[in-house]
C-alpha cells in the first residue's frame, strides 16, 4: 500500500514554478462564484457586483456557452475588475477559458493537467484540495493558492487544522460561505474567499438586482480590515 508521502510529486529540491495569485484577489480578498443553468442574468450580475465593489468574479462551467459569455464580458470590464473560469475539469474546458480572456482558472478537485496548462500560459490557477496530502500536491504542483474546498464541511476548525502544518500555503476557502463564516475564515489565516449562493441568492434567475447590491456591499463590510 502506498504512503501518502510515495503519492506526492517528488520533490527535486528546487521550487516549483509558480504564478502570483489574482492582484484582484488578494486586495478585495473574495472571489463572488456565479454558477448558474442559463446565461440569461449573468451580464447583469456581473455589473451590479462590480458597482458594489466586488473586483473579483468567476464564471463557472455550468453556465451554457460560458467561454463565449466569459469573452464578451472580459472585453467590457472596468479597470480593476478582473474575471475568471470556475469548475475547470479538463484541458478542453481551460483552452476554452483562457482563450476566452478567463484570467485564472479555478477547479473543485486537483487537475494535474490543468494545473499545467495554467502555468505553461502563465495564469494563475486555483485546484480544490481538502485532505493534507491533496493540498501538499496541489502546491508541490505550482497552485497559485489552494481552494479549500467544500470548505463548509469542516468549517474554520479545519483550515485553522490544515495551517498548522502548511503555514505558507496560501488557502481560499469556497462553499458554504457566508460573510460570518468569511471573516472567520480570514481572521485564520486564510487569503481570500470564495462565496456564491450565500451572496448571489435568486440574482441570476432574475432576482432583485438592487438586493444584491445591497448584500454585496453588506458582505464587503463585514470583512475584517487589513
Amino acid at each position: 500500500m502506498n504512503t501518502a508521502q510515495e503519492l506526492l510529486p517528488r520533490d527535486s529540491g528546487e521550487p516549483p514554478r509558480r504564478v502570483a495569485v489574482t492582484p484582484e484577489l488578494a486586495a478585495s480578498r473574495v472571489v463572488a462564484v456565479l454558477r448558474a443553468h442559463a446565461a440569461e442574468h449573468v451580464q447583469p450580475v456581473v455589473e451590479t457586483l462590480a458597482e458594489a465593489g466586488l473586483t473579483c468574479l468567476e464564471l463557472t462551467f455550468t453556465i451554457p456557452g460560458m467561454p463565449s459569455v466569459l469573452a464578451r464580458l472580459a472585453s467590457h470590464m472596468p479597470s480593476g475588475v478582473t474575471i475568471g473560469a470556475g469548475t475547470v475539469t479538463t484541458m478542453a474546458q481551460a483552452r476554452a477559458a483562457l482563450d476566452a480572456g478567463a484570467a485564472f482558472l479555478v477547479s473543485p478537485v486537483l487537475c494535474a493537467d490543468v494545473l499545467a496548462y495554467a502555468l505553461d500560459r502563465e495564469v494563475p490557477c486555483y485546484p480544490g484540495a481538502w485532505t493534507p496530502t491533496e493540498v501538499a500536491t496541489a502546491w508541490r504542483m505550482g497552485a497559485s493558492a489552494v481552494k479549500l474546498f467544500p470548505a463548509g464541511t469542516g468549517g474554520v476548525a479545519h483550515l485553522r487544522h490544515l495551517r498548522e502544518p502548511f503555514g505558507d500555503i496560501p488557502f481560499v476557502p469556497t462553499g458554504g460561505v457566508d460573510a460570518a463564516s468569511a471573516a472567520a475564515y480570514l481572521e485564520a489565516g486564510a487569503i481570500a474567499v470564495g462565496v456564491g449562493g450565500r451572496l448571489i441568492g435568486d440574482a441570476l434567475t432574475g432576482g432583485d438586482l438592487t438586493a444584491l447590491a445591497a448584500r454585496a456591499r453588506q458582505f464587503m463590510a463585514a470583512l475584517p480590515t487589513g
